[in-house]
């Protein structure tokens, strides 16, 4: 972890050297020096997190680079402050003000200097430390499974069922069959079940296990396979295999399996480049051979059965399973005592269904005294300190620890980045991604934005199976994350160990000495009454229940706060702008998101390092003219929802600016800014936009529009709603349209369908309301090949809806509401093969069910909101004429909008209330309505 804070101040002393600033005399040799000596130390600080705990020597090294590092950070920033401070005095007293600051940074950069030099001399030696380390790591690796087959699993009967069916399927040619999954699932105990299963010995009489690990040698894991084969086969080993190469033991072990139908099983895969060594001496005999893998990355896993085979993702247990293998652990099979249940099943939820950690816990546990319900209570409250004090729950720390060693340095920062978030926190992705970037955590990369790199950061983590999806966008793109609260205890544990982060939510916190980022959980009174040293970077805060009227980040920090890159208020109960934000100067971050704050001052043109302003949900709608002087804006979030009535589910509110937006070059997402002829031609310089939300848009802002959408080669979404539902939005007149665009809003009356949407062959949604039109609008989109969630709002006037066969190839949500004129909807067959998800509503001359809707074989949910009573008598299933249409969807769904909510029935319960609760029904459907939440 000091690596990453390592690499990043040795950018900023990059640009120090690079930056024509009058240093003084020799400052910039001393810079010079500091650079190439911690240059010198990065090959062991990138080594170090592995081997650090194993060496207290080594630990307090690396304490010490991180320390030097930070100083010399700070040193840079408040150089750079008083540079801006300096700037904004005026002439008056600027040569000794300039004085003064020179010699303020020669003389920490010259005691700097010293600490590094003894930093230098102090260097360890790894090599010693290592060695021996890569047996201690494979044995760790080991640990699930050496842990797991103590215990009888529960259910791994099924998975065990799935997998042997993959090896017995009639497929000829060699197919693999990578397991993945996070550490502690017990990958290595099902492959291991399956692999020792008589009837699987004797189908593949020739079998290898191969145990691979981190620190995988190819030469020694070929000839273990050599050796392995010989055996099976009943003869002894060549005596040249000890002195063969690579390419000899491959050729040799190709040989030996070309005529047979073989089984080998490698398990523990952490590199590609383990399959790509190995494939090449597994000959593909056409004889049913098979290759099982385990592996924590899902990359390996799909990559490794691209050419042939069926990945498998092992799941976490069930609520039932894991309670009764927790009881089977804790109370040796017995129940659990009834005043115990209460406090073992918030123990148990920490677990969150991994069979390693169930069965860890549950011994540890097994050593209460169950008579005292406070000791239990304990554990649970100080769940972080347990695991770290518990010697029967160090394997399953080292388990769950070694993925997070294995990281590549530039991905370390980022995981423990997620310990700021409250636990069960579901996480957004963008907040993420613009949080990433504002802590400098990403590094450039050629032909990619910022966002884009930070995104390659977030997937590498999921496929690492270190963070898991909450929740999905319905074209399949991640919504929001979390860590499992296991692993999410671990990385807590490194960061408050490498003081990386705060967390202030408890009254009896310890403090470190410094702070540098901290996390405020539902109160200030425990950081209020702090008296540590700030030197903060970071300040988020989430749930507080305290009231803001008077905030004050001054009279929270009281100092070292000035340094600040970002400021995240997100839900604070917050109603005036705070004044000193303006005075931090380094601000890359600032998000007053669902706060009640109503309007932003001129002087927020102080904060010129500022990338993100997230005004989303704040009852802004006026932003200053000086707004356009932040050059180095990225993300520009200015936006409301209300739902007004049922018809205007969603209406959003955006903003207005009196300025020349378009000198805001580096704009990435600019959204709601409400249209006028000016800016339309304006927004035609804003050549870096990936995303667009424009608002109360006129007929004649048309044409300016068309042309400023035409420069914007690298546009992703683009939305545009009317200023009023009937009026008309003239965008026809895009002859080169954005082609990498894959979502597109369109809110209002439309002459015929724009012909350059069908060209657009990236769209994924399309979201089209009030349009009106007299002609068919599926015979424009039914040939998009990528699109996958299709809504019309009022958008066709005509009184059928026809789709063809072969239209709409990747459609998988489609929603159709308030189509007044529409009396009848044919499917034919093979016409949206992979439809998953059907709502229509409101559509009050459709009295008769879809034809052809039982084409339909993927779909998992039909959802009829206010339709006539004729179609839904249709559908009952006791009598219903048409009820076989839709027989074969697992849920079909019939409701009413009723005082302000949903009454909501199931198909089989049609007539009975499947819910009491109007809010509750309101809320589920607005879920399902997903019109203009964007």
């Amino acid at each position: 972890m000091a690596d990453s804070s390592v690499s990043f101040l040795l950018d900023k002393l990059t640009l120090l050297l690079q930056a024509e600033v009058n240093l003084q005399r020799g400052v910039r040799e001393d810079v010079q020096h500091i650079k190439y000596e911690l240059e010198r130390h990065r090959g062991i600080l990138r080594v170090a997190d592995a081997l650090e705990d194993k060496d207290p020597e080594l630990k307090a090294w690396v304490k010490r680079v991180r320390d030097v590092a930070h100083d010399m950070e700070d040193a840079i920033d408040e150089f750079s402050l008083r540079l801006v401070d300096q700037h904004g005095q005026g002439n008056s007293s600027s040569f000794h003000v300039n004085f003064f600051i020179r010699h303020r940074i020669a003389s920490n950069i010259q005691n700097i200097k010293s600490r590094v030099d003894i930093i230098s001399q102090g260097r360890p030696n790894i090599a010693g430390i290592g060695s021996g380390s890569s047996q201690r790591l494979r044995l760790d690796s080991q640990g699930d499974a050496l842990l797991l087959e103590e215990a009888d699993l529960v259910g791994i009967d099924k998975p065990k069922r799935q997998l042997s069916d993959l090896l017995f399927n009639e497929e000829a040619g060699r197919a693999v069959i990578p397991i993945y999954g996070m550490g502690g699932l017990g990958k290595t105990t099902l492959a291991k079940q399956v692999y020792d299963d008589p009837k699987v010995k004797k189908r593949f009489r020739i079998h290898a296990w191969i145990n691979v690990s981190q620190s995988f040698q190819l030469e020694v894991l070929l000839k273990d396979l050599v050796q392995q084969l010989h055996n099976v086969i009943g003869k002894p080993s060549p005596e040249a295999v000890g002195q063969m190469k690579s390419d000899q033991l491959k050729e040799l072990i190709k040989n030996l399996l070309q005529q047979s139908r073989y089984l080998i099983v490698l398990d523990d895969v952490w590199h590609v480049k383990v399959w790509d060594s190995v494939k090449l001496a597994l000959p593909n005999n056409n004889r049913g051979s098979r290759v099982m893998l385990t592996t924590r990355k899902k990359d390996i896993a799909l990559y490794s059965c691209a050419e042939l085979g069926k990945d498998f993702n092992l799941e976490f247990l069930p609520e039932e399973e894991s309670w009764y293998l927790f009881c089977k652990k804790t109370f040796q099979g017995n129940p659990c005592p009834p005043y115990l249940e209460a406090v073992c099943r918030n123990i148990l939820k920490m677990c969150g269904g991994l069979p390693l950690a169930i069965v860890a816990i549950g011994g540890a546990l097994a050593t209460k005294n169950r008579a005292n319900i406070e000791e239990w209570q304990m554990v649970y409250r100080s769940f972080g300190s347990e695991i770290e004090g518990n010697d029967k729950l160090e394997d399953m720390k080292k388990v769950l620890s070694l993925s997070f060693n294995e990281l590549p340095y530039y991905l370390k920062s980022c995981l423990l980045y997620l310990s700021i978030f409250p636990e069960f926190h579901a996480i957004e992705h963008m907040r993420l991604i613009r949080l990433w970037i504002a802590e400098g955590f990403v590094n450039g990369e050629d032909g990619k934005t910022l966002e884009e790199v930070a995104d390659s950061y977030l997937k590498e983590l999921l496929d690492r199976s270190l963070l898991q999806v909450v929740a999905k966008t319905s074209d399949g793109r991640m919504k929001t994350c979390r860590m499992h609260d296991l692993l999410r205890e671990i990385v807590n544990l490194k960061s408050k160990d490498q003081n990386f982060a705060t967390i202030a939510k408890d009254q009896d916190i310890i403090w470190p000495d410094k702070v540098r980022r901290l996390s405020i959980i539902n109160t200030l009174n425990n950081v209020q009454q702090n008296r540590t040293t700030f030197q903060l970077r970071s300040l988020l805060m989430f749930a507080s229940s305290d009231s803001l009227e008077h905030f004050s980040i001054r009279a929270l920090c009281s100092s070292g706060y000035k340094l600040l890159r970002v400021l995240d208020l997100q839900d604070a109960p917050l109603e005036v702008f705070p004044a000193e934000i303006v005075s931090l100067y380094l601000l890359k971050y600032l998000s007053l998101k669902n706060t009640k704050v109503k309007s932003i001052p001129g002087s927020i043109k102080k904060l010129q390092q500022l990338e993100t302003l997230d005004l989303k949900h704040t009852y802004v709608t006026v932003l200053p003219v000086e707004i356009v002087e932040l050059q180095r804006l990225r993300h520009l979030l200015v936006y409301r929802y209300e739902i007004e009535s049922y018809a205007y589910l969603h209406s959003r509110h955006g903003f207005m600016v009196a300025a020349p937006i378009g000198l805001m070059q580096s704009l990435q997402k600019l959204c709601f800014i409400e249209a006028n002829q000016a800016l339309m031609i304006e927004l035609g310089k804003l050549t870096q936009l990936r995303r667009l939300g424009i608002r109360k848009m006129r007929k004649q802002d048309g044409a300016a529009l068309c042309s400023s959408i035409e420069k914007m080669i690298n546009l992703r979404s683009l939305s545009i709603t009317a200023i009023e539902d009937d009026e008309i939005i003239d965008i026809h007149n895009i002859f080169r349209p954005p082609q990498y665009l894959q979502q597109l809003y369109l809110g209002g009356r439309l002459d015929n369908f724009p012909q350059w949407i069908s060209s657009l062959k990236n769209l994924v949604r399309v979201f089209l309301k009030w349009s009106r039109l007299e002609e068919d609008p599926l015979v424009h989109l039914q040939d998009l090949p990528n699109l996958r969630h299709l809504e019309f709002l009022q958008v066709y006037v005509g009184e059928t809806l026809h789709f063809k066969a072969k239209g709409f190839p990747s459609l998988k949500v489609l929603g159709l509401d308030d189509l007044d004129g529409l009396k009848s909807m044919t499917v034919e067959e093979g016409a949206m093969p992979g439809l998953k998800k059907l709502i229509i509503q409101r559509c009050d001359s459709l009295k008769q069910v879809p034809l052809g809707i039982e084409h339909l074989t993927k779909l998992k949910s039909i959802e009829f909101f206010d339709m006539p009573e004729e179609l839904i008598t249709a559908l009952r299933p006791n009598g219903g004429e048409d009820y076989w249409r839709v027989q074969h969807v697992p849920a079909v769904y019939i409701s009413y909008w009723r005082d302000g909510g949903w009454d909501v029935y199931s198909l089989e319960t049609l007539g009975e209330r499947e819910s009491d609760s109007s809010s509750g029904t309101a809320k589920r459907s607005l879920e399902i309505c997903t019109l203009w939440k964007v």
